[in-house]
């Protein structure tokens, strides 16, 4: 079936065009754009650059997509902006797409919700089922992994991680990565526990989260350092896949430090 096109849309006829696409009333749809099977673009969308869109996503008016990123080291590099399948764009959503110096893409995976005002920057990557409430914004090189959720009107700073299964809460500003199902708040955010509620709705059993809250009472706690509590961590829950997450991700290598209790906040989870 072929896409519907409102007669006041201005679509590139070299722009590829999936089966059932709708495209709404005033929408501007680039030469390099490509529009997944079933995408629906309600109205006053514009699309811009080399960006691919992933079937049965919806955007709502006003939402920019692949505009020129606001980076004063872009040189018009030919970087792409992806975005995932069924995911939904509320208004005034703006993604730009990657750099030279990031990887020359910037991705949103599948079934993603980004709310009203939400900014995605150069070089991020974002993963699959994340969840950005209003006004939410990432900095250029960001790393989400899935099922993160963002509070309404939190800013992330450039480079930082967050790992899967945690929640930012409103009006935060991290500047710090993130542990995999970790809870941060504050501006700047420090870690306030576990998301204890996000762990629950995802169906974790209560046994691994009950090893979990242990391992994170060691790993937060004030004897030694963070780096051999992290190794305890690691040989005394050997096999917890919770745990070894959050192990793994404190190893990984960084742009950014990590993201601490503040004064023992959060070691009674």
């Amino acid at each position: 079936m072929t896409a519907s096109i409102h007669p006041t849309a201005i679509v590139s006829p070299s722009a590829v065009l999936g089966d059932d696409v709708v495209i709404g009333p005033y929408c501007i749809i680039g030469d390099n754009v490509a529009l997944g099977d079933g995408v629906h673009l309600l109205s006053h969308v514009c699309i811009e650059g080399r960006t691919n869109i992933g079937a049965g996503t919806k955007l709502y008016p006003f939402s920019s997509i692949g505009q020129q990123p606001q980076d004063l080291k872009y040189e018009g590099e030919e970087s792409v902006v992806l975005i995932g399948e069924n995911c939904v764009l509320r208004e005034y959503v703006t993604i730009n797409p990657g750099t030279t110096g990031g990887g020359m893409e910037t991705r949103v995976g599948n079934d993603c919700l980004l709310m009203v005002g939400v900014h995605i920057a150069h070089d991020c990557r974002v993963g699959n089922n994340v969840v950005m409430a209003n006004q939410a914004s990432l900095a250029g090189h960001c790393v989400v992994d899935d099922y993160v959720r963002f509070g309404g009107m939190c800013g992330v700073h450039q480079f930082v991680r967050i790992g899967a299964h945690a929640f930012v809460g409103a009006m935060s500003f991290v500047d710090n990565d993130v542990i995999p199902y970790g809870s941060v708040l504050g501006n700047r955010a420090y870690l306030g526990g576990l998301n204890l509620v996000g762990l629950k709705r995802a169906r974790f059993d209560r046994e691994s989260i009950h090893t979990l809250r242990a391992a994170y009472r060691m790993i937060f706690s004030n004897e030694g350092t963070l780096r051999e509590r992290v190794e305890d961590a690691a040989e005394i829950f050997k096999g917890e896949k919770l745990v070894e997450d959050v192990i793994t991700f404190i190893r990984k290598p960084s742009e950014r430090a990590l993201c601490m209790p503040r004064n023992g906040s959060g070691l009674e989870e």
